[in-house]
């Protein structure tokens, strides 16, 4: 019997003990290669020119619905390379110790990079006239992006959307030139953190779907995040063992371009099963991730459909504000906010390894949380769901200007912080984030919890995914903001789950933490 959510998140959790006892060395010649290497497979090369997109970071990111420019054209192969590349490509290389280490435009988990971006297209047909548009569209197909050679490895020749459109029984994703499906890669991950990749599988494929969303809205394309799909025949259509790799999310682009009814439209689909490279001479199997995954997974698009359709009266697995005292924030408009656009953004961001013990500003922390906490396009979000449906933002401040430090619970829909605690808590701040000094010497970390049972009662299973993706996403989002300020650094940390549950108590009672990020000034 699958292991299910709340029994998975139990097992998973850190403890000062559980890390002092598990913690053993990392075999760095097994250590797992960051990239999918198809053997033999045809692949086509994506546009010579990147396109960057220019909308301020900022004003990117502040979308909280899937609305774009109904009358845009369709997507091109220009629009698909930008995609990826500001999603998942290569952005920058730096040298250590005589090594060459290669990022990329999302932060994941120890920088194992265990999430890869599939499309599944219709045909896209570069604009211009016909003399330029034979070789430099792209044909309809299935596709997986391999960021080492910015190019598309072909799985499949034809139009398969048909498959997606069956397995979401979602209108976005049937009317969509194109959707980018995003797996995680259980090994890759769990060479370092072992059981816990399944939680890092919604943490690291949300902040890359973060970046994707920014890049499609900047570029005035629909886009939305679904959640709710047929599992097994999303897997199939990829060519992927759930096993080993499995599909997360399906981002469809786009609006205008139906895959049409999918038995008459969508070619038979044949299995397939294309050889790879070896991730390692040896590759570890974690029953538990599998377990946690099948706990969560839907049979076909009908009961995807049902399960989309699950509404509450309000938020789920959040508390109610109480009676503390409010502060309002003060974001600047968007006349004075920064205007650096979302692809220098994207470049300049890092994960920040040293913090300086310095304030940062109260109007740029105010700025940071308005623009990215502002809900994300998710389909089992209603249109009117407020800012967060699934996650509270608690506050840990150590070091802002005009702030009191102590912790806070942001409401962000009233725009206001309401204190829970004044006080001096660097010392525990270091503490909650697994000990690490970081935490400490942060100016804000910002914890998102839920109530599990709760979210699970209400929407089963594939709820834990939900909460984890939405706390992820708005600290991709987080991340953005923090980077559009030139003189701000953020990263994310892991922490003692029980110990956040009461440092935040009693606000936080029958809460877990799902994601930590911090910022402040680098060092």
């Amino acid at each position: 019997m699958p292991t299910d959510a709340l029994e998975y998140h139990e097992r998973t959790k850190h403890s000062p003990r559980s890390v002092r006892e598990g913690a053993s060395g990392l075999n760095f010649d097994n250590k797992p290669r960051p990239y999918k290497a198809y053997i033999d497979l045809p692949t086509k090369p994506l546009a010579d020119r990147i396109r960057p997109p220019q909308q301020p970071a900022l004003s990117a990111i502040a979308e909280s619905t899937p609305d774009g420019d109904p009358v845009r054209e369709k997507p091109t192969l220009e629009t698909v390379t930008a995609l990826c590349y500001y999603a998942a490509g290569i952005t920058k290389a730096i040298e250590r110790r005589g090594r060459t280490h290669l990022f990329r435009a999302a932060a994941t988990t120890g920088a194992l990079y265990h999430v890869d971006l599939y499309v599944v297209c219709g045909d896209l047909e570069d604009r211009g006239d016909d003399a330029t548009r034979v070789e430099s569209g792209l044909a309809a197909g299935v596709y997986h992006f391999d960021p080492r050679t910015l190019s598309l490895d072909v799985l499949r020749e034809g139009d398969y959307r048909g498959v997606l459109a069956a397995a979401t029984e979602h209108d976005a994703v049937a009317d969509a030139p194109l959707s980018i499906v995003a797996t995680s890669t259980w090994w890759r991950n769990a060479w370092k953190y072992e059981e816990r990749t399944f939680r890092h599988a919604f943490w690291d494929s949300g902040t890359t779907l973060a970046n994707l969303l920014a890049v499609a809205h900047a570029l005035d394309y629909r886009a939305e995040v679904v959640t709710g799909f047929a599992d097994e025949p999303v897997a199939d259509l990829l060519g992927v063992d759930p096993e080993r790799e499995a599909p997360l999310e399906i981002v469809p682009i786009g609006s205008g371009s139906s895959a049409g009814d999918p038995s008459d439209e969508t070619p038979d689909l044949e299995p397939i099963d294309p050889d790879t490279e070896p991730l390692s001479p040896t590759e570890r199997e974690f029953a538990l991730i599998h377990e946690a995954w099948r706990a969560g997974t839907l049979e076909d698009g009908a009961s995807a459909e049902r399960w989309r359709s699950v509404r509450s009266d309000g938020p789920i697995g959040r508390r109610d504000p109480g009676n503390g005292e409010r502060i309002a924030l003060e974001p600047v408009d968007s006349e004075t906010a920064s205007s650096r656009p979302l692809h220098r953004t994207i470049r300049r961001r890092g994960s920040c390894r040293e913090y300086a013990r310095e304030s940062i500003s109260f109007r740029k922390l105010s700025t940071v949380l308005d623009r990215a906490v502002r809900g994300v396009p998710m389909d089992v979000r209603p249109a009117d769901a407020p800012p967060l449906s699934f996650v509270d933002p608690y506050l840990l401040v150590t070091a802002v200007d005009g702030l009191e430090p102590g912790t806070y619970h942001y409401h962000p829909a009233a725009g206001e912080l309401e204190r829970l605690r004044s006080g001096e808590f660097r010392r525990e701040a270091s503490h909650l984030a697994l000990d690490q000094r970081l935490g400490g010497d942060a100016a804000v970390c910002l914890y998102f919890l839920t109530d599990l049972e709760a979210i699970t009662d209400a929407i089963g299973d594939r709820g834990y995914r939900v909460a984890q993706l939405e706390a992820s996403l708005t600290a991709g989002r987080l991340y953005l903001a923090t980077y559009a300020h030139r003189d701000l650094g953020g990263t994310g940390l892991t922490f003692y789950d029980d110990v956040v549950t009461d440092f935040f108590a009693p606000r936080a009672a029958g809460q877990t933490p799902l994601f930590l990020y911090t910022m402040g000034h680098p060092a």
